[in-house]
């Protein structure tokens, strides 16, 4: 499920994060040394790079879809060389016609999908229909097993669909709040009109009030657009988790979703009806660097390979594994996965994926999560723990942090986090990059502290090609920033170290790495 920790619908209704204050512009590539804030240092490893020649990193971007002519972007998007524009011919022969800068997995003859249900209630129904004039006391053991199972989900996502529907209730109670204000303040919403009108019930009230912390966060300006998303997406996943998302994806795409084996499907329409997510992400990565516009990307020398995947509720295994292979298959060096849930039916054909991409000397980075949780107690998916206990030695876990100087808050409150499970953080609030239609915007997220991170792994798999994706890895392990000072854990108040948060106790980092490769 793509997630910004940042958006309107996570401040209003868990209103968990601590402000930050606005951050530095671009303050992600920036050095601790130099600056005091928590960057990649991108900027000083370019300058002990000099004079040092690069290879080309093809970096593949599992997501909702990119804006692949945006112009910081454009001449950054993978070309498949090997395949002809236009003329609906596989030429290379991939199994992927047209493939020119990608593929989506989301999208086929039928259009393109944007909503989709949560995994959970795909699996609920799935139970249900099986289950469907079965005698329950009659069932064998397997069954019953599956049948208790599918009983304690059921709990879970009848409160889920509860919860959602409270919390569009929730948006709509704000956005009629918002009308009312303007209506008495000639169409203008802002902390001053929201302070002068005089509430005629409790609720207007209480949305008051609540307006008080959202103006901490969010600019005024910002809020019409960011209600209209919130709006769209708990109405489209509350639509998803009422009907047949299998029926709806063999309308549109034209696939078995049930066919764990199928691979060859799908579209070149990788930038699909909502291509924010996927588009912010890229910027960070491999935002044309030095052309005197916009951002400077983290990694140069790189091309993004778009690989849409990802809608708005949560992305299918079959789709996920596809795209992991595909992107090993046509030269990818690096894999962003910007994405996650907490149910998966079908773990077994992504591990067989993320096997067959460390074959390919694949390296996979994957967003940890936004909801403060200790994956060590509650992992999400996927994971580089396989099936058989085994761990994928090519894949990176990111947490997120910030650019506050306060140890406090120098950790995202919204970050998963875990001593075993995450290996490092990285920059992932208000990181300002791409985003479509040409601009850009700032978001926050382990959404962003993925890119961040994978685009460090990219500069170094540039420089120095020599490396495995493994060793690249063990080298960005090896060389990160610690933190000696106790920090706040997400989600409580208690205090602890960096260690209570990762495996390596630090933060990620170009010039220390580079610097250590140099030797």
């Amino acid at each position: 499920m793509k997630r910004f920790s940042f958006t309107f619908i996570l401040l209003f209704l868990a209103a968990q994060v601590l402000a930050q204050g606005k951050a530095p512009a671009n303050w992600y590539l920036s050095n601790p040394s130099d600056s005091k804030v928590y960057g990649v240092g991108a900027e000083e490893a370019y300058k002990l790079l000099t004079g040092k020649t690069s290879k080309e990193v093809i970096v593949a971007v599992i997501d909702s879809g990119v804006e692949s002519d945006h112009p910081d972007l454009k001449d950054v998007i993978w070309v498949n060389k090997n395949e002809i524009p236009g003329n609906g011919i596989d030429d290379d022969k991939n199994g992927y016609v047209d493939d020119i800068h990608g593929w989506s997995f989301l999208g086929g003859q039928g259009g393109d999908i944007k909503d989709e249900a949560s995994e959970l209630s795909r699996m609920c129904r799935a139970d249900q229909k099986y289950f469907e004039g079965k005698a329950i006391k009659n069932l064998n053991t397997q069954d019953s097993i599956r049948y208790k199972k599918y009983q304690e989900r059921k709990v879970i996502f009848d409160t889920e669909k509860m919860n959602s529907a409270q919390q569009y209730q929730g948006v709509l109670a704000l956005s009629s709040y918002m009308d009312a204000v303007k209506s008495e303040s000639n169409g203008i919403f802002s902390k001053a009109t929201n302070k002068s009108y005089k509430p005629k019930n409790d609720l207007e009230k209480k949305m008051q009030s609540r307006m008080k912390l959202i103006f901490t966060m969010i600019k005024p300006e910002d809020l019409d657009k960011e209600i209209v998303s919130a709006k769209e997406m708990f109405a489209g996943q509350i639509k998803m988790n009422n009907m047949d998302a299998d029926s709806m994806r063999r309308a549109i795409v034209g696939d078995n979703p049930s066919d764990l084996t199928e691979r060859y499907y799908g579209c070149n329409r990788y930038e699909g009806p909502d291509a924010m997510h996927g588009t912010h992400v890229s910027g960070i990565i491999a935002a044309t660097r030095g052309n005197g516009i916009g951002i400077e990307g983290i990694a140069a020398n790189t091309k993004i390979m778009v690989i849409r995947t990802v809608p708005n509720g949560d992305e299918r295994d079959i789709d996920i594994a596809n795209a992991i292979m595909y992107a090993a298959d046509n030269g990818a060096k690096v894999i962003n996965m910007s994405f996650g849930k907490y149910y998966t039916p079908n773990k077994d054909i992504i591990d067989k994926a993320v096997r067959y991409a460390e074959s390919k000397d694949v390296l996979l980075v994957h967003a940890a999560g936004n909801d403060a949780k200790n994956k060590d107690l509650q992992d999400s998916y996927p994971t580089r723990i396989f099936n058989d206990g085994a761990i994928a030695p090519n894949w990176l876990e990111v947490g997120a942090s910030s650019s506050s100087k306060d140890s406090k808050k120098l950790i995202a409150d919204f970050s998963n986090y875990g001593a075993t499970t995450v290996d490092l953080f990285a920059p992932g609030v208000d990181l300002y990059s791409t985003v479509p239609d040409g601009k850009y915007e700032d978001a926050s997220g382990t959404s962003m502290a993925c890119p961040a991170a994978a685009g460090v792994a990219a500069l170094i798999r540039s420089y120095f090609p020599e490396l495995t994706a493994a060793e690249v890895k063990n080298a960005l392990m090896k060389n990160t920033i610690p933190y000696s000072k106790s920090i706040i854990i997400p989600g409580t108040k208690k205090k602890g170290t960096m260690k209570d948060l990762c495996i390596s106790g630090g933060f990620i980092n170009a010039a220390t790495t580079v610097a250590d490769l140099l030797k």
